[in-house]
């Protein structure tokens, strides 16, 4: 990449003091940010260089972006600890915006998400939080991140300006990334720390690399099946690394294994060694316990003041002085062990755990019950202050406390009353709290001990002095114990590391509750009688300038701060002639190990240098929980000071191996030493994984530390206790480095020269992606450098990572700022990506903006960063922008499946199944022949006969019964009823119609009896009678075309109907849009003729064709199949015989009667077989969802049909009236079997659900069961159940078996049989018995070739009772000549097969049907035409979609489909529309988990968006054509790209 070279030139002296002053101007409020540009920009005029390729009036536009400078009414002081102002990077942003104003007239990257206007306005109307009211300020780690952010800086406008006035060049940018991808590896560099490094010049900065990101334009939709780079209709993403493939081409479904790079640097320096620490000096009359300190300073110094108390304006509120201290802990301590509970049974006792909380205003009590709890021999466990009952983090420390056995919280007056209080006006127990019992610490509740009374004299020993919190990286919150040894022997090295003398004053801005607050305000103070006056963090927010002028006030020699309080003082400092820092001998920065703590570092530097500020005061340090204080910069005299810096390759850190560069590269980090490892220790660094071996002297690694003066253990939790608190280390030979045990401080870095101690990083702030680690802070100071203060709300950024197919991915959470458009939050995420992949080569899984002040917060402010990775993975973090890009970061996808040629198939995959032992996957029903039923009356082929000779033999057999959705029957028909109607109907089609023999009628009747007697009266006249749906009224635009579409096709010349539905038929919509054709003749059969025909039609053959059975599959194509009279007499015979179904039977039929084996039960096997049928309609459950149960109980009904959609009705309805119904006399014991009529695979959770929900009404599980049919055959398989007594009547077939099969290998087109519960498996139930006359076998579509048991393939049957071929098939181009009349390429190649288009596979199963044969059943996968071909894989969609669906709770229901190679998932939104966006990663984890797919787009919409027919099956192709239509109106368009 090419550099900017800039040449500095110095400015006159006036000329920087007159910038000072229009800096001061801006800070104060007293210029508006646009006059303070034109006069800056009139001073500078003759100064700037002209930087190449960047407009000079672009840094004024920038400036006229900025937020304006508040009014001059508002309080200054105020203002100074509000305002994101200060905490902005002018160098930073203006550099960043240079080089992204290049791309300023190019289009974004990726398609914009689309929002309905509903859900954006929602959305905007709950993010408006005003700042003023925002419950929290900069964070403790936000604000070191928007230091570190602003320190990815290149030589820009400001920085030149800075430099010339200070007359050198600055370091303000050396913690930053600073230019340029070069920093890869380089092959035989070792180590280069650099020692007291000359203050340099910076190169070019971020911006310039996305400067170098060059958009291209592309055509078509990215392809995921081949997992190339996404190319969108704008522009191109940074680029994606190719997936490497696999070893093994016939690899499963195992997700990619990272190879390692090849060029990667690795260590070459020596085995680092053990370094030690200086001695612990021996002290003469060194107290034994802190408690002895106390006591001994109580009674030398009683009024030497111990610690200050300031109020939120900065005024000492309370002084505690040693004596005072004294005295208040022992009425603490007297009143704990005697005054609660009672004298047999007291509450405490010496040793027992006490909560201590308190909050951050009021150290002075919290000091005197933290020693009370000493003095009196119990444990004490300083926890945060809960402020409601669902505070991020409240499970965690109710655990803690639990471990612990606490069961008394001591807290002040003020903190109680802030507690949230139950009506009784105790406090409300927290969230996964034990019981506790809240006692108040004031002066005024405590008890005064006797004169006799003395407290419990405590001795050093190995007991737990008190039990710190710590978060762990999932947020498990443990607590570590602190013996009275470590704590004694710690606070000794401190004063002999901080050089504390006795009087010293010390300034804490720290919690010191806990970390270095504690260590050194609380504990170290009173062994060495120093004065600490504590700066609350309410102070800080408002004037965060305070603790500077308190240092200077009272002349302190120490003071202990974070970098965010030195970033804040530095950016808020004022000509204040009084303030002076001389005597600051120690400047504590608690948080130094951070490496972006360094700018703040030198920043404060240059500004407080000239006020007495000495740059060997700046003492930062290494701390953990576990190893307490590991290292810190002794305050010395310049001339005697050592101290080290270094700028490393992040590149090469992401290896773990040390690469020293240059500041003018992009992609390094400058670290800065901690000092010497703390005294009386030994350190030594380990790798990070595998055993602890010693790293190379060029390696990063984990800090170990030994010592007296670390923690003993994780309380509680002996196992990674054992782990952490027990390391031995290995040097290279794998012998111990020392026979003393080592203590894990979560610490990375590595011993630079002269033993110091660089840190880079925490263990638990790394994220492990494809191979290298990336630290969390590094993405957090990339990303708010690209626009810190434009866009994030107070800088409260988040960066966490999931796990996604077995690799860490990189998710990015930042708040957006109310008055932030959908445009601005688009281009700052797209900028975002590019900027992370740009410096740190790793691409970013999920970036989203959430509204201000939602992310959960620590006590101070924080984003609590455990719960918002929950919130994430739980989908509840409920974004209001999200960017999802699986493309660029997940590599580690499985190889694609290269398919075999089409010419290696038949033969050889048969030889081969036999070579294996395996069979023929094929399966077949008992013999059938016409008439061998017994049933004199149904020997005849045709239905007209049947149904005459019935009607003269049992004319009065009560044959169908019609119910309406209150239960009452409406009609009824006997045999001979519906004989003499239907001749009424031939004579209509006859005399009035005028139709010839063989003309098709359109039979348009809602369901019932008229449908059934239409059909006849067709048969009667020999016309050919077609069954449609009728039109629903309350939706005619969208059902009346379908309805005019199959009249049309099927060629019908008369349409027969009742009166209400001819209105609907000749509506004003019917002449509307593309129904411009006229109907055919209706006729209305409500007042039919008298008249019977003179005779009755029988067709000279029973080839002749009997009706049409048209059906719209769902994959959107219309089609009409021929059904013979030979084939309709087989099937109803078959039927018959497999549902033992008899005159004396009763059977209920809630089913949709149009097309199917629906017809077949409803219309013709009543007739055939003689049974009673009890006809419910669907339709008619919409307003009584319990109708078809009461009526089955009501009739006692013993077998019944259903569709999935009738099942699904029911369990949603009547999920929670169960109890009701059992009070109205619902019973279900009468029923033997309830039989699903599908086309699909069985849905096996819905009759699970279905059986469980109903078993209290007498349901049997082993009732429900399944039937299979398509097109080609209504009927292949089906199996009513005999439960209970019934079994011993009939011939039943076993029971339905379900299996568990790898649903990988169903990808790969083969069947592999696993457990129940294994990884990946899927559950499939068999479909039923094969029909009578049915043979079934599994083909190869393609070859045509037969498979085995083992492979999936294409369904072929061969019957009787086939249709006889498509009429016509509507909606696709392709031929269908072969689905009739296929025959298998080897093997039995004389047999015609019918294709059925699903896919399946046959399984010989240990039962036994009632011949005694071994059965075969028959398990289907899905449809053929609905698999989606991605990546050289079959895929099912209904697999897809239960992972979808079960992924949230507010998933309704989902459907997906492919477009242009792209996976597309649409899910209805169950939830308010702020959920909306929480299911777009939910879903794409889901799919990429369980399926190995990137969603290419995910569509959230309303409920009943996914069209499903009658029969329950999802209209897929409709909802595409719906989506690429822009026809339904989404929440939601998400574009994972």
């Amino acid at each position: 990449m090419a550099e900017r070279s800039v040449d500095v030139v110095p400015l006159p002296l006036d000329v920087r003091a007159k910038l000072a002053e229009l800096e001061l101007e801006l800070s104060e409020g007293d210029i508006t940010q646009k006059g303070y540009d034109k006069k800056r920009a009139k001073l500078l005029a003759a100064y700037i260089p002209q930087c190449q390729g960047v407009d000079p009036s672009l840094h004024k536009e920038l400036h006229l972006r900025a937020a304006p400078a508040p009014t001059g009414k508002q309080s200054r002081r105020k203002e100074c600890g509000s305002r994101d102002d200060r905490y902005r990077s002018d160098v930073h942003t203006e550099a960043v915006q240079a080089a992204l104003a290049k791309h300023k007239e190019k289009k974004m990257a990726m398609p914009m998400p689309s929002k309905r206007r509903s859900f954006a306005v929602h959305a905007a109307v709950d993010t408006c939080t005003p700042p003023e009211t925002s419950s929290a300020s900069e964070d403790e780690n936000s604000l070191r991140r928007r230091s570190k952010g602003q320190c990815f800086t290149g030589l820009s406008l400001e920085q030149w300006v800075n430099q010339a006035m200070q007359g050198t060049s600055t370091t303000s940018s050396s913690a930053s990334s600073a230019s340029s991808l070069g920093s890869g590896p380089r092959p035989g560099s070792g180590p280069n720390v650099i020692h007291n490094p000359d203050l340099r010049t910076g190169g070019s900065a971020l911006a310039d690399v996305l400067a170098q990101t060059h958009l291209e334009q592309f055509g078509a939709p990215p392809d995921v099946t081949t997992h190339t780079a996404v190319q969108t209709e704008h522009a191109r993403l940074p680029a994606m690394r190719s997936c490497p493939k696999l070893s093994r081409a016939d690899v499963m479904e195992t997700g990619n294994v990272q190879r390692p790079d090849p060029n990667q640097p690795r260590p070459e320096g020596d085995s680092s060694s053990v370094v030690k620490g200086d001695p612990i000096a021996v002290m003469a009359h060194w107290p034994h316990s802190l408690e002895t300190a106390l006591q001994h300073w109580a009674s030398e110094m009683p009024k030497a003041a111990c610690l200050t108390t300031l109020d939120t304006s900065g005024r000492p509120v309370h002084t505690l002085t040693y004596g005072k201290l004294w005295r208040q802990s022992l009425k603490v301590s007297y009143t704990l062990l005697n005054k609660l509970g009672t004298k047999q049974e007291p509450l405490l006792k010496p040793g027992n755990k006490v909560a201590l909380v308190y909050p951050n205003t009021e150290p002075g009590v919290f000091m005197v019950a933290f020693y009370g709890c000493f003095l009196a021999g119990l444990v004490p466990v300083p926890i945060e202050v809960p402020l409601t009952t669902k505070d991020a983090g409240s499970l965690q420390t109710g655990f803690l406390l639990g471990s612990c056995g606490v069961s008394v919280s001591l807290t002040s007056d003020s903190c109680l009353k802030g507690l949230p209080k139950a009506t009784s006006g105790d406090v409300v127990p927290f969230k996964g709290w034990p019981p506790v019992t809240w006692f108040v610490t004031n002066s005024k509740h405590l008890s005064k001990p006797p004169k006799d009374w003395t407290s419990i004299p405590r001795e050093s020993n190995g007991e737990p002095a008190y039990i710190e919190y710590k978060s762990s990286k999932e947020g498990c919150m443990m607590g570590v114990a602190v013996s009275h040894t470590a704590m004694l022997t710690h606070c000794q090295a401190l004063i002999q590391a901080c050089q504390y003398t006795q009087g010293d004053i010390l300034i804490n801005v720290l919690d010191f509750k806990r970390d270095v607050g504690l260590w050194h305000a609380i504990l170290t103070s009173v062994m060495n009688l120093l004065h600490v006056i504590c700066v609350p963090y309410a102070l800080m927010k408002t004037n965060p300038l305070s603790w500077v002028q308190k240092v200077s006030l009272h002349k302190a020699a120490v003071a202990c701060v974070k970098s965010r309080d030195m970033h804040w003082a530095m950016m808020s400092h004022r000509e204040q002639r009084d303030i002076s820092l001389s005597s600051l001998r120690m400047l504590l920065v608690s948080d130094g190990a951070n490496p972006w703590s360094v700018s703040s570092c030198d920043a404060f530097i240059n500004a407080f240098q000239g006020r007495g500020l000495k740059p060997e005061a700046i003492c930062p340090c290494a701390t953990s929980p576990e190893g307490l204080t590991v290292a810190i910069r002794r305050p010395a005299a310049e001339s005697t000071r050592t101290a080290g810096r270094g700028v490393l390759s992040m590149y090469g850190l992401s290896y773990g191996v040390i690469r020293a560069d240059s500041e003018e590269k992009l992609s390094v980090l400058t670290v800065q030493d901690t000092g010497k490892v703390i005294c009386g220790a030994l350190l030594c660094i380990v790798k990070l994984d595998g055993p602890p071996h010693v790293c190379q002297t060029d390696e990063i690694g984990e800090v170990l530390l030994n010592s007296r003066c670390v923690a003993s253990c994780y309380y509680g939790l002996p196992g990674i206790t054992k782990t952490t608190f027990e390391v031995f280390p290995l040097n290279a030979s794998g012998s111990p480095v020392s026979q003393f045990p080592f203590v894990r401080t979560g610490l990375l870095g590595f011993l630079g020269p002269s033993e110091l101690l660089f840190v880079v990083g925490r263990v638990d702030g790394l994220m492990l992606v494809g191979g290298r680690r990336h630290s969390c802070d590094d993405v957090i100071a990339t990303a708010l450098a690209v626009e810190p203060v434009k866009l994030v709300y107070r800088g409260r950024i988040a960066v966490f990572p999931v796990s996604v197919l077995r690799d860490d991915r990189i998710v990015v959470v930042a708040e957006q700022r109310p008055e932030a458009s959908e445009d601005d939050c688009f281009q700052w995420m797209s900028r975002v990506l590019q900027a992370i992949d740009s410096i740190h080569q790793v691409g970013v899984y999920c970036l989203a903006l959430v509204p201000a002040n939602t992310l959960p917060k620590c006590p101070l402010g924080g984003v609590y960063l455990s719960d918002t990775r929950q919130r994430f993975l739980e989908g509840s973090l409920h974004p209001c922008n999200i960017l999802m890009c699986p493309h660029a970061c997940v590599s580690n996808l499985p190889k694609p499946r290269q398919k075999q040629p089409v010419d290696v198939g038949p033969a050889s995959v048969m030889v081969g199944s036999l070579v294996a032992g395996k069979r023929i996957a094929q399966a077949c029903g008992r013999e059938l022949v016409m008439g061998d039923d017994g049933d004199q009356g149904s020997k005849s082929t045709f239905l007209s006969e049947v149904l005459q000779y019935r009607a003269g033999t049992m004319p009065d057999h009560n044959l169908f019964t019609l119910v309406n959705n209150k239960g009452a029957v409406t009609a009824t028909a006997t045999y001979l009823q519906l004989h003499r109607r239907a001749e009424r109907i031939t004579t209509l089609l006859l005399e009035k119609g005028r139709l010839n023999k063989g003309e098709h009628v359109a039979l348009v009747y809602p369901p019932g009896v008229d449908l059934v007697t239409a059909f006849y009266g067709c048969l009667y006249a020999g016309c050919v009678p077609v069954t449609v749906r009728p039109p629903h009224p309350q939706n005619l635009t969208s059902t009346l075309p379908t309805v005019k579409m199959i009249v049309e096709v099927s060629k019908s010349v008369c349409v027969l109907t009742t009166l209400n539905v001819m209105k609907l038929l000749k509506s004003k919509e019917s002449l509307s849009g593309d129904m411009v054709k006229p109907w055919p003749q209706i006729l209305d059969t409500d007042d039919l003729p008298r008249k019977r025909p003179s005779q009755l039609y029988r067709a000279p053959t029973a080839e002749m064709l009997a009706y049409l059975d048209f059906s719209v599959s769902t994959t959107g194509i219309l089609a009409g199949v021929k059904m013979s009279h030979a084939a309709v007499g087989m099937l109803c015979q078959a039927v018959k015989l497999q549902g033992e179904l008899y005159p004396s039977r009763l059977v209920a039929l809630c089913l949709d009667p149009y097309c199917g084996l629906g017809f077949v039960l409803w219309c013709l096997a009543g007739v055939y077989a003689g049974h009673q049928s009890l006809l419910i309609p669907p339709m008619e459950l919409e307003g009584n969802p319990g109708l078809w149960l009461s009526t089955v109980s009501q009739y006692r009904v013993r077998d019944t049909f259903c569709s999935y959609n009738v099942m699904d009705v029911c369990t949603r309805g009547l999920g929670s009236q169960t109890e009701a119904l059992k009070a109205r006399g619902v019973n279900l014991s009468c029923v033997r079997s309830c039989v699903v009529v599908a086309e699909e695979r069985p849905r096996i959770a819905l009759t699970q659900s279905f059986s469980k929900l109903f078993k209290d009404l007498g349901l049997s599980p082993r009732a429900v069961s399944t039937t299979f049919g398509c097109r080609v055959n209504v009927s292949i398989c089906l199996q009513p159940q005999k439960v209970g007594a019934f079994v011993k009547q009939g011939s039943a077939g076993p029971d339905p078996t379900t299996v568990y099969v790898d649903v990988r290998a169903l990808r790969h087109d083969r069947v592999r049989l696993v457990e129940k519960g294994s990884p990946h498996s899927l559950p499939l139930m068999a479909s039923g018995k094969v029909m009578p006359g049915v043979k079934i076998i599994i083909a190869n579509s393609e070859t045509r070739g037969p498979l085995g048991d083992s492979h999936l393939g294409e369904i072929w049957v061969a019957s009787l009772h086939c249709a006889s071929g498509y009429y016509t098939i509507y909606g696709e181009q392709s031929p269908h000549t072969d689905h009739f009349s296929s025959q298998l390429s080897v093997g039995d190649t004389s047999t015609v097969w019918a294709k059925t288009g699903y896919l399946g596979f046959v399984r010989r199963t240990d039962l036994t049907d009632a011949s005694g044969e071994p059965h075969d059943a028959l398990y289907i996968v899905g449809s053929l035409d609905e698999t989606l071909e991605l990546r050289g894989l079959r895929y099912h969609p209904i697999d897809i979609e239960t992972s979808v669906q079960r992924s949230h709770k507010s998933i309704a229901e989902c459907a997906v489909f492919t477009w242009t190679n792209l996976l597309v998932v649409v899910v209805e939104l169950g939830g308010p529309e702020q959920e909306a966006l929480d299911l777009v990663p939910v879903v794409t984890n889901a799919v990429l988990e369980e399926h190995y797919l990137v969603v290419g787009v995910v569509v959230v919409a309303d409920p009943g968006t996914v069209p499903i027919n009658s029969r329950g099956e999802k209209q897929r192709m409709h909802l595409r054509d719906g989506f690429l239509a822009d026809q339904l109106d989404p929440i939601y368009v998400a574009y994972n790209m």
